[in-house]
């Protein structure tokens, strides 16, 4: 949950720093970030399958395979920042325009996308190596690294975006460049906590050869997981452009609106997260009744807490939305926004909690195969239908969000609850079995 948290608090650090230029600015750094973010989602189809097949290995005593995985997707992760990273730097302005990114917003969003770029290749090792550390339980060995690299971005940031002393100001690309020095931080610190507490120390092939098997072993997982994240991201971000279509002013709205939510939905992904590493483990030590009894304690807890934290944010919304802008109007829109915010993150705590644990019990295709279409024609068809269609604006995206999470939540409850991801389980202990 720390460890999100200080995710989260960077990017409404780096919102609030380019909206004190302008809402302009803010609309900028809103739109190139999710762009940035969408393109991370391609991590997703190794960082998915790592924390999953370490996690059953390390359940079911296979410590030398974990460690092959571990090591072995190294190189995979070079390959794909490498290419997430020249996609970004080359194709920023189509990407910008593709999202119907508004005129007076394009000037400052394309080369923030571009000076983003290079920070993507060190963003797919740390993920990579942060999942594994996750996967072995060193989890505070993992917060020490992204304490000290998020506290470096911001001690870094902020002087290079407004000036300081003989520093000139460099704006929203002081804020990408301050990025990628964080991230070569993180990286060595990574690489020294893995030598030390895992006994893992990378070779200079394991940062660019693929190995078949263990690679298999991965894809097999994260491939449908990262299909499951890849589509939400997508449908998500047809949204902001159904906001472009609205203007600057109700893309800046959306912007600071999503970056409070961002820190609503902390619990419910720390929640989530901690249950997958935990099924993982019991599906490897073959536990499904341990399992299941965790999941449900784990959803009805992060169901209350989720209403109460989105409730006190709503209630706290115009004063949290006055840290970003001065405009009444954006202050009025997103304080409503807010409240129906508080409806959507019930629904996304289903999705969080209980898809990471059919995740992590191998039942990885039902979750990208039924809630694939209600992505792509509820999020994605609601927003345009809702806002654009029959004119309710943001507050159209906001109920196709509702309507979204709520439909595929449901749908994970009753696969989990009815035990139809049990095969599945039995067939990844199965795998585990030394040949």
């Amino acid at each position: 949950m720390i460890e999100l948290f200080l995710a989260v608090a960077l990017g409404v650090a780096g919102t609030a720093l380019a909206a004190r230029m302008s809402d302009t600015a803010g609309a900028a750094f809103a739109i190139a970030n999710q762009i940035s973010v969408t393109l991370f989602m391609l991590f997703r189809i190794i960082g998915s399958g790592i924390g999953v097949v370490v996690t059953q290995n390390l359940g079911g005593g296979r410590r030398d395979m974990a460690n092959k995985v571990a090591l072995s997707m190294l190189g995979a992760s070079t390959w794909l920042g490498a290419f997430t990273a020249l996609l970004a730097f080359v194709g920023a302005d189509w990407l910008l325009r593709l999202m119907h990114t508004p005129a007076e917003v394009l000037p400052l969003a394309t080369p923030l996308l571009q000076a983003l770029a290079p920070a993507m290749l060190f963003d797919a090792w740390n993920a990579s190596m942060a999942s594994v550390m996750r996967a072995h339980l060193r989890t505070r060995d993992t917060l020490t690294v992204l304490v000290a690299m998020h506290l470096s971005h911001v001690a870094l940031a902020v002087p290079l975006m407004q000036g300081w002393g003989p520093l000139p100001a460099m704006g929203l690309p002081g804020f990408a460049l301050a990025l990628l020095v964080s991230r070569v931080i993180g990286l060595a610190l990574h690489l020294l906590v893995w030598r030390r507490h895992l006994g893992l120390a990378p070779v200079a092939g394991d940062w660019w050869r693929l190995r078949r098997r263990e690679l298999a072993d991965v894809l097999h997982i994260g491939i449908p997981a990262a299909a499951e994240n890849i589509a939400w991201r997508v449908s998500f971000m047809a949204s902001m452009a159904v906001a472009g279509l609205l203007g600057a002013q109700s893309l800046a709205t959306l912007a600071y609106v999503h970056q409070i939510g961002s820190v609503v939905v902390i619990f419910s992904l720390a929640t989530a997260f901690a249950v997958e590493i935990m099924v993982g483990h019991m599906i490897g030590a073959g536990e499904l009744r341990d399992a299941h009894r965790l999941v449900r304690s784990a959803l009805g807890r992060g169901l209350v807490i989720s209403g109460l934290i989105s409730g006190s944010v709503a209630l706290a919304g115009p004063w949290l939305l006055g840290l970003f802008t001065r405009d009444p109007a954006i202050i009025a829109s997103g304080g409503a926004l807010l409240w129906l915010a508080v409806l959507l993150e019930l629904g996304r705590t289903f999705n969080l909690v209980v898809i990471n644990a059919l995740r992590a019990a191998g039942d990885v295709r039902y979750p990208v195969m039924a809630g694939a279409a209600s992505m792509f024609i509820v999020l994605a068809g609601g927003s345009w239908l809702l806002g654009v269609h029959f004119g309710l604006g943001l507050a159209g995206l906001w109920i196709a969000y509702c309507a979204d999470e709520w439909i595929r939540g449901l749908l994970m409850w009753r696969r989990w609850s009815v035990q139809a991801w049990v095969p599945h389980a039995r067939a990844a202990r199965r795998r585990l079995r030394p040949q």
